[in-house]
């Protein structure tokens, strides 16, 4: 079989360096021609030692370059490891120019996924997600025939599951931060914290299956087990099972549509010996409720819904706010932001802009 040739966009972060573990298992099958990171030069150096790609990039200021990167004739996949609204514009590159494209990252295809869709249709591209949520989707509907009722959206419940309302601004920052099934960045573990990452997972899922707002349930499930799962209209439900290991939707992606041995432990459905299922709290968590709201708004609300929680999340990691005010802050912003119906990608960019600086301006009053 032909090498597929690799572009990973973040490849110092937790996805990047899993998707390095991979590509080290089946050599032959994969070739690194692009690497980048944000600020990780030291990581970043010995990959490049290692792995020897044709392109690497440093630092993220320089949009044109990632896209030029993820654009490149001699690339096969693009794996976007990289967090934020940065993503945007390589997402788009890659979609254009027809390439398969793995991503991890939620926020581009929040912010502008009817973007990102209408040009991989366009021009060919295939997205097949490694998120764990959205990579479950696609396993469970690929090949089928049949019309979606509806998909269950599985959530962990996240850090603070068991924690009552009253203690959440009494945490430290690396309480918040200690995630039960996930070792992800700062950034992700925060939101999985509010369940905002799981409202992102929702507008995403929408994007990336054309679902309606009506056709995705979220569903706290603490074992991290079912990732997801999909009921069709005859009443029949696929899950997709699996241990708590990011390496098996990465392989999945990068080998689709094979499927080969990921070296992992199997799954002990034996020693599990329950799986539980119950409706998320929104009351308790409102940052999931808004965001199921924005999704039902679209157009540009959930740009402004991701900008304001980008915002907000990094001023809460400096310690600056607290935890509840995370939402409070979101909450204000988006519901100050008049909504644009069908934003082009200017208009995308002006609104994230604008959100930033409103997400700000709460902040400082606070």
């Amino acid at each position: 079989m032909p090498v597929k040739k690799i572009v990973i966009l973040g490849a110092t972060g937790s996805i990047g360096i899993n998707t390095l573990k991979v590509v080290d298992r089946y050599p032959g099958r994969f070739k690194i021609v692009g690497l980048t990171a944000y600020r990780n030069r030291t990581l970043l150096q010995r990959q490049v030692r290692k792995y020897r790609p044709k392109y690497v990039a440093l630092g993220v200021e320089d949009p044109q370059s990632l896209s030029a990167m993820a654009a490149a004739p001699d690339v096969d996949i693009v794996v976007i490891a990289m967090r934020g609204a940065a993503a945007l514009a390589p997402f788009l590159a890659a979609a254009k120019a027809g390439k398969t494209i793995a991503p991890a990252n939620k926020e581009a295809l929040v912010i502008a996924g009817d973007l990102i869709a209408a040009a991989a249709r366009r021009h060919g591209a295939m997205i097949v997600p490694i998120d764990s949520e959205q990579s479950a989707i696609f396993q469970c509907i690929d090949g089928q025939k049949a019309p979606i009722k509806r998909v269950h959206l599985t959530a962990s419940g996240g850090p603070l599951l068991h924690r009552t309302v009253k203690e959440f601004d009494r945490m430290r920052v690396q309480d918040i931060l200690r995630h039960p099934r996930w070792k992800m960045g700062p950034k992700i573990t925060v939101d999985s914290a509010t369940l905002m990452n799981k409202g992102f997972e929702f507008i995403e899922a929408q994007r990336l299956f054309g679902l309606r707002h009506d056709q995705i349930q979220v569903l706290v499930h603490p074992q991290a087990i079912v990732h997801s799962m999909v009921e069709f209209v005859d009443g029949s439900v696929l899950a997709q099972l699996g241990v708590t290991d990011m390496r098996l939707p990465i392989q999945y992606a990068l080998t689709y549509p094979e499927r080969l041995p990921t070296g992992l432990p199997p799954l002990d459905l034996v020693g599990l010996g329950r799986l539980d299922f119950f409706k998320a709290d929104v009351r308790k968590f409102p940052a999931l409720g808004l965001a199921l709201e924005v999704s039902r708004l679209g157009g540009s609300a959930p740009c402004v819904l991701n900008a304001a929680d980008e915002e907000a999340v990094e001023v809460f990691l400096k310690g600056k706010i607290k935890f509840s005010a995370i939402y409070k802050v979101v909450e204000k912003v988006v519901f100050r932001h008049k909504i644009v119906k069908n934003p082009s990608l200017q208009e995308v960019l002006a609104v994230d802009s604008w959100a930033r600086q409103e997400a700000r301006s709460v902040m400082e009053r606070l």
